[in-house]
């Protein structure tokens, strides 16, 4: 939820109108959970679930063969996962795979694998949806000092990653 949130910050603080809103199935710590962010130039009026994404964020590449993580998701739509493997799941006809070790990019530069930052970062960069410099400001407007610096230094990693790969 809390990517979701600094990406609406982010989109909004670019010049879009912007929601994030959490899914949660069954509550219970550790169970899969969804959480969406809408950007457009006009104001949204959908409150909705996305069923259709443009774009899907993989924070957990375990939850691959759990759960279809894939479903829905548009042709010409982009699918970044946290993995340093080969992701060995049939992957829909047109749909762009990033995968990114978003965890190892997170030990380095913040101390934790606390992955939402740098995979914002790999987002940024894959999608030309952002500016960086937006989610810069978004991200030191929810952290301050060192921990604003490091989050920031995570998410350039994974945004130099991405770029490098493209």
């Amino acid at each position: 939820m809390t990517a979701a949130e600094l990406i609406a910050v982010a989109a909004f603080a670019g010049g879009v109108f912007s929601q994030a809103f959490p899914a949660f199935g069954v509550e219970r710590r550790g169970a899969p959970v969804q959480a969406f962010v809408r950007f457009d130039n006009k104001k949204i009026r959908l409150r909705s679930q996305i069923y259709e994404p443009d774009y899907i964020i993989v924070q957990d590449s375990s939850l691959i063969g759990d759960v279809n993580v894939f479903h829905g998701v548009k042709p010409g739509g982009i699918v970044i996962v946290n993995t340093e493997k080969a992701i060995n799941y049939p992957i829909p006809e047109g749909v762009n795979v990033i995968s990114i070790d978003a965890t190892s990019i997170a030990l380095k530069e913040l101390g934790l694998p606390i992955t939402n930052t740098a995979l914002m970062g790999a987002f940024v960069a894959a999608t030309g949806e952002i500016e960086f410099s937006a989610l810069e400001d978004a991200l030191k407007q929810r952290f301050h000092g060192d921990l604003a610096t490091k989050n920031v230094a995570a998410a350039r990693a994974a945004y130099d990653f991405v770029k490098g790969a493209a």
